[in-house]
């Protein structure tokens, strides 16, 4: 039998959304990094968080949570929270790009959807999610840097060749790239996009995506094909933890393809550990 379909939080609720992100601050960094800027109304969030629980939280533990705009990213809940997360996104149109956060959740999420929104482009149901809150054992690149703004046209070839080569659509696409060209804007203004250039060309790059107060993800790590096999990828990406560990106070994280050996292994000999199991969803 099918529930009504899940609870659209408000402010009633932000001190138990707050303790249930606090819960697990790397693998809900995503959330909430909007929720720490933005609280919960929907205008400001960029999205809705919604809850199994019948009725306002004011204390105690939010038993489902997800959240819904971009991504849709389930962060806790047991299977009657997912159906319930399920019957609320089905009362409209599609609007995210993928589902990703815990496996389980995701997996379990997507099999309540998979009927109405199925087939996905691809589904990756194992992608270790990696932690580390301390200096790297390996020493990074010292000609890493933060991207300048006026480096904008001259890094934005390589963040769309990493994005064509992950996620497998040109982000170009629909808009000829006005959309994305912002958003990578607004991460080099934000100091948060790091790269090595040599001869005015990026050989490695690696962005911090989501950032909340405890933790920092990132994500977009590349080398340029050329450069492969050097080792510029494991220093590079030291680098970029050094800065979040020592420069912004944060845990470095990542999720990465369980599939992909060279860069689970050159995270490992910087000193990430696994400290859960993420999978993603791509329409």
């Amino acid at each position: 039998m099918r529930l009504a379909g899940a609870r659209l939080l408000d402010d009633r609720d932000y001190p138990a959304v707050r303790a249930a992100l606090a819960a697990d601050p790397v693998g809900s960094c995503m959330v909430s990094a909007r929720v720490e800027v933005a609280g919960l109304d929907p205008w400001r969030l960029g999205g809705e968080l919604w809850a199994a629980d019948a009725r306002p939280v004011r204390t105690g533990r939010i038993q489902g949570l997800c959240f819904s705009g971009p991504n849709l990213i389930p962060l806790r809940g047991n299977a009657t929270a997912l159906r319930s997360f399920a019957d609320r996104a089905l009362r409209r149109q599609r609007i995210c790009s993928s589902l990703v956060g815990p496996a389980e959740q995701v997996l379990g999420l997507w099999d309540e959807l998979s009927p109405e929104w199925g087939p996905a482009r691809e589904v990756r149901d194992e992608q270790p999610l990696m932690a580390l809150d301390s200096l790297p054992r390996l020493p990074g690149d010292p000609a890493v840097r933060a991207v300048r703004p006026e480096e904008l046209d001259r890094y934005l070839p390589a963040a769309i060749a990493m994005f064509i080569e992950e996620v497998g659509v040109d982000p170009r696409a629909g808009d000829g790239g006005a959309s994305y060209r912002a958003r990578v804007a607004e991460l080099i203004a934000g100091g948060r996009a790091f790269a090595r250039f040599e001869g005015g060309e990026v050989v490695f790059k690696a962005e911090i995506g989501a950032m909340s107060a405890t933790v920092g993800q990132i994500q977009g790590v590349w080398v340029h094909p050329d450069r492969r096999g050097e080792g510029l990828g494991a220093t590079g990406t030291a680098a970029v933890v050094t800065r979040l560990v020592r420069g912004m106070g944060r845990t470095a994280s990542l999720y990465v393809n369980a599939y992909n050996a060279a860069a689970l292994a050159a995270y490992r000999k910087i000193g990430f550990q696994q400290v859960g199991e993420y999978a993603t969803v791509l329409f």
